[in-house]
């Protein structure tokens, strides 16, 4: 025998296993104004976060009402490119529309 088998005789080997964890999650808002149309607001909800015609209104007219509604959670990666995707084709279309993000 040589000496390596000397050694693993009577030994238990386990195997550990990384813990990783699951990614922080952030909230995409957005924010009304009493510039950009309801239209607008549906159509960038349909478009970006990918929500139903229903869900997207339901969620415009929560904007509307309530001053500020959430889009979405995503990681921070994912949420950062809606806002700015949010931003760039507002400011394209020349609305005034405000989207953030904070951490849920």
């Amino acid at each position: 025998m040589g000496e390596t088998d000397k050694k693993r005789q009577g030994e238990v080997l386990e195997k550990t296993r990384q813990k990783t964890d699951k990614p922080k999650l952030y909230k995409v808002l957005i924010h009304n104004d009493d510039y950009t149309a309801m239209d607008f607001v549906v159509d960038i909800l349909e478009m970006i976060f990918n929500k139903s015609p229903a869900e997207a209104y339901r969620v415009m007219m929560h904007v509307h009402t309530g001053g500020v509604g959430v889009a979405g959670v995503y990681p921070y990666d994912v949420a950062e490119t809606k806002v700015a995707m949010t931003q760039d084709t507002a400011n394209d279309a020349g609305h005034p529309l405000r989207c953030s993000m904070e951490p849920e």
